[in-house]
């Protein structure tokens, strides 16, 4: 799997990451997906709703997020083609809980930010039987 995003979304997800250290921060990934390249064209940033004292390690947003920024989405002519959320001094890579939570068909975008700075980005694809997640190639222009 190959997504492509642009320099300034990148940017946009890690200002969003470092602003909210030291907890997780998240949003989804709007875009088109064809041939085998899923192409990111805006994010939106959403709350952290998880438990205050958990949210250093944990994200999670209320179902009516994900329903609105659906149907936004298809308004815009755009998919909600995936998921990003931050791991606070912690690396790029998912976690136990990300396999529990995630849904195979989406890419996620993960950020390592270390002491409040956002160091490395890797997207990331649950296989359909859910056992793993595979590493996708991220293209930033």
């Amino acid at each position: 799997m190959k997504v492509k995003i642009g320099s300034d979304l990148q940017r946009g997800i890690f200002e969003q990451m470092e602003a909210s250290y030291p907890n997780e921060a998240g949003g989804f990934l709007l875009g088109q997906a064809r041939d085998g390249v899923v192409n990111i064209l805006d994010i939106i940033q959403v709350e952290n709703t998880f438990a205050e004292e958990e949210q250093y390690h944990r994200y999670a947003m209320k179902p009516q997020d994900w329903m609105r920024l659906e149907d936004e989405a298809e308004e815009r002519g755009l998919s909600l083609v995936g998921y990003y959320h931050s791991h606070p001094d912690s690396p790029a890579i998912p976690s136990e809980y990300d396999r529990e939570h995630a849904l195979p068909n989406f890419v996620y975008i993960i950020t390592s930010v270390m002491m409040a700075k956002a160091t490395d980005m890797q997207v990331w694809q649950l296989r359909a039987d859910r056992s793993v997640f595979d590493r996708g190639t991220l293209s930033i222009s």
